[in-house]
């Protein structure tokens, strides 16, 4: 999913909407106007494959009350977020699916993770107050 998204160009000029400097960073959505980007359809949760959201991993995003509800919104954990791994039935504690890891560049999450936040747009809150833009995501040959 995350992979036919950086083929199509979605990241492109999206935001880092959601910085919380102890917890992650969430984006792949949002233009810097905090406009939301259309997506495809949801995909299923896959959050027991045995991954945890560890500092530095990457997971897919999906709204709290639903399952199966991931898009294009992913996160990178600033620290180890267990929390966020599968803990039982229902959709609160399916837990949220790690798919990657941060290889390169923590200290740039590091840099992103203490950016002033605040409410901007229709968020309540965490949202850089100076917006922190993907310029470009790409694949990179082996």
């Amino acid at each position: 999913n995350f992979l036919a998204y950086v083929r199509d160009g979605h990241y492109n000029g999206t935001v880092f909407h959601r910085v919380i400097k102890d917890l992650l960073l969430q984006g792949g959505a949002y233009t810097p106007d905090l406009q939301l980007k259309p997506e495809r359809a949801p995909i299923a949760n896959e959050a027991g494959n045995g991954l945890s959201n560890l500092r530095g991993t990457i997971s897919a995003a999906r709204r709290a009350s639903e399952k199966d509800s991931a898009g294009a919104q992913f996160f990178i954990n600033t620290v180890d977020n267990r929390q966020l791994d599968p803990s039982g039935a229902g959709a609160f504690n399916a837990g949220y699916t790690v798919f990657g890891r941060v290889v390169e560049g923590m200290d740039v999450v590091d840099r992103i993770r203490v950016v002033p936040t605040g409410k901007k747009g229709p968020f309540p809150g965490d949202v850089p107050q100076t917006p922190v833009v993907i310029e470009r995501a790409q694949l990179l040959e082996d």
